[in-house]
């Protein structure tokens, strides 16, 4: 297993893809503290990146991989190894890839820029966004085995989570704005991974007023210590059912 995942690793790591979107990351990080006197802009740009560009370079990026990597999951299931020890080998690689991908584009600048609370967790709320988008990768290529639709289930859910559920969540207030829907509103902002991380690094940059609608309503629960905890909770939960979910249908999936 471990041998799987070195040599997933080290394969990834020297993709000119990963390479890029590594350096694309730290000139946009640099170059946001640079350009900005303030460190609150410079972390707000970088923040834009996290919710929008890392989401999407994470689920394409790994879903193509995979579905490049046929061959060499075929011969690895002709290997007495468990197919659930394979997919969690590839799994971890692509994680630890693309996460260390972020890390030394965006992470330290923002541990030398912004050594702070803000910075922190910016950092850690970009790693899981990473994973989240990697397991959501793993789900759209063992639902098909269409490369074209794998791609394209991978990019409805980056579209989904980035850009409509926020639509949604504004159409729903607009609808119920007459009713005690706040507790309601708790349960649907745990349906989407991208907002539970702007919540919660907006609230660390005190910028409560850009949070939008959804975090608006629930800073009082989610700027507690146990708001956080939970958060967080969710955002683990969006790693793993995903990707519990592939596992299972790639242990009985005829390949």
């Amino acid at each position: 297993m471990n041998r799987i995942i070195k040599i997933v690793l080290l394969d990834i790591l020297k993709n000119k893809i990963v390479v890029s979107y590594a350096l694309i990351l730290a000139l946009l990080s640099w170059g946001s503290f640079m350009l900005e006197n303030n460190t609150a802009k410079g972390l707000l740009t970088i923040l834009n990146v996290i919710l929008f560009t890392v989401p999407l370079v994470s689920v394409l990026f790994s879903t193509i991989y995979i579905y490049n990597s046929a061959e060499f999951i075929e011969l690895l299931l002709s290997q007495p190894i468990k197919r659930k020890k394979i997919w969690i080998s590839l799994f971890t690689g692509l994680s630890v890839a693309m996460v260390l991908a972020f890390f030394l584009g965006a992470g330290i600048p923002l541990l030398i820029n912004s050594p702070g609370t803000a910075g922190l967790m910016m950092l850690l709320a970009g790693s899981l966004i990473t994973v989240v988008f990697v397991g959501l990768a793993f789900l759209s290529c063992i639902l098909t085995r269409d490369k074209a639709k794998g791609i394209g289930l991978a990019i409805l859910f980056w579209l989904y989570f980035a850009i409509l559920f926020d639509a949604l969540v504004l159409f729903l207030l607009f609808q119920f704005s007459e009713y005690p829907i706040e507790e309601a509103m708790v349960g649907i902002t745990a349906l989407s991974p991208i907002d539970l991380a702007r919540i919660q690094i907006l609230l660390h940059l005190d910028q409560s007023a850009m949070m939008g609608y959804t975090g608006a309503i629930f800073k009082d629960f989610f700027g507690t210590a146990v708001g956080l905890l939970i958060s967080f909770l969710l955002l683990v939960l969006w790693i793993s059912i995903p990707f519990l979910v592939s596992v299972r249908k790639f242990e009985t999936k005829d390949l």
